[in-house]
């Protein structure tokens, strides 16, 4: 009888199992240090790098929080105009286009949740880096300033 008990249950579990998909957690991304250089010193920042399609889809989207010295930078590995939103974006942000050498070249304050306005770049850059709003002015940050990061010449 045990011997059935366990081979119904086996049997249960083998046909169930190709119908139950599979919670699979999506793939962090990669975290690095960067440094802010601005008038008022240098700033580190832990910020995610989203270097893959995926990762620079989904962003910062429905996170509730986001520590004051991190961040996310969407790099593109290339440099081009840049088309951001907030769709699905909880948080205001900062967005801060960065050019291949790592110069600030336009910085977006205070961004609105959930807005499907446009925000361009205003010109090629390499990456976005994307803070909490209220970094900019915090820091004092404006174009002009500097990223330090491998990435960037």
């Amino acid at each position: 009888m045990q011997r059935f008990i366990i081979s119904f249950v086996m049997l249960v579990v083998v046909s169930v199992s190709p119908l139950i998909s599979p919670i699979v957690a999506a793939p962090k991304m990669r975290m690095e240090t960067i440094v802010v250089v601005t008038s008022t010193g240098r700033h580190l920042f832990a910020v995610e790098i989203a270097d893959t399609p995926s990762h620079r889809r989904q962003g910062l989207m429905q996170r509730t929080q986001l520590a004051s010295d991190s961040g996310m930078l969407f790099d593109n590995g290339v440099d081009r105009e840049m088309y951001m939103w907030m769709k699905d974006t909880i948080l205001s942000l900062d967005m801060i286009f960065i050019n291949k050498d790592g110069v600030v070249v336009n910085v977006t304050k205070n961004t609105v949740p959930f807005s499907e306005a446009i925000i361009p770049s205003g010109q090629p850059v390499r990456g976005v880096l994307e803070v909490i709003a209220g970094t900019a002015d915090r820091i004092n940050l404006k174009p002009g300033d500097r990223i330090e990061r491998p990435l960037f010449r």
